[in-house]
């Protein structure tokens, strides 16, 4: 049975979710601390870390910088209603998905299952070509990336949406569409999780106004993976 982790201070609200959850097939381990969220969470023993960012001994901020540091487990952070800033942070820092508390526990097990969709590559081709575009190279079948040769590290979000761009290269990729791809959910206009995706990745590959741009914005469309004549084309 997938045993997903969650982290979270409060009790009762572990006990509802833990029951939920079984009821969905996943076996449940609850931590009530940052300390031990963060020991347990990179004992390989769980698909998934369920996070929330208010905790005691070490925040739930500190608890994702230290897991990033040694694993790419999935993690969805839990944020207060209305804080923006904690899920943008939590984005910056590798968080694969975040919902705002209070939530309908559906809607949990939804993201859950869409978050471990895309990071167990289940829309991955068993056999597929590496991709090329300028000095990127993507190989879905390692989930390697180099960037002008040097070793590019990705999270599986970052990953998924670098070879939907890549495959897409020259052609403009709705906004909508990336979410749908992704995130694997629908698109909402205030949603702002793929930007901050987007800025991730083109911090890693290097992309700056002075050095040339792999990722392109197309205001109030989405992202354009330049080819090698178009990058720096305004």
């Amino acid at each position: 049975m997938d045993r997903i982790l969650v982290v979270d201070d409060d009790v009762e609200l572990c006990n509802l979710v833990t029951e939920y959850l079984a009821g969905e097939g996943f076996q449940v381990e609850c931590v009530h601390d940052g300390e031990a969220g963060f020991k347990r969470a990179t004992q390989n023993e769980h698909i998934m870390v369920v996070l929330d960012v208010m905790l005691p001994r070490m925040n739930g901020f500190d608890v994702l910088r230290r897991i990033r540091s040694v694993s790419k487990i999935p993690v969805l952070l839990l944020t207060a209603r209305g804080e923006d800033v904690d899920r943008i942070v939590g984005l910056e820092i590798g968080a694969d998905d975040y919902l705002a508390k209070p939530f309908n526990p559906r809607e949990l097990v939804a993201r859950i299952r869409a978050v471990l969709r895309r990071t167990q590559g289940e829309a991955t081709p068993a056999v597929a070509e590496a991709l090329h575009v300028g000095d990127v190279e993507l190989d879905p079948a390692t989930r390697n990336v180099r960037c002008a040769g040097k070793p590019v590290d990705l999270t599986s979000v970052e990953f998924n949406l670098l070879e939907v761009l890549l495959r897409e290269a020259g052609r403009v990729v709705p906004r909508e569409r990336l979410v749908n791809a992704v995130l694997s959910r629908k698109f909402m206009p205030f949603d702002r999780s793929i930007d901050m995706h987007v800025s991730k990745v083109r911090k890693k590959l290097g992309d700056s106004e002075e050095g040339g741009e792999h990722i392109k914005t197309i205001r109030g469309v989405g992202y354009l993976f330049s080819r090698p004549q178009e990058k720096g084309v305004k």
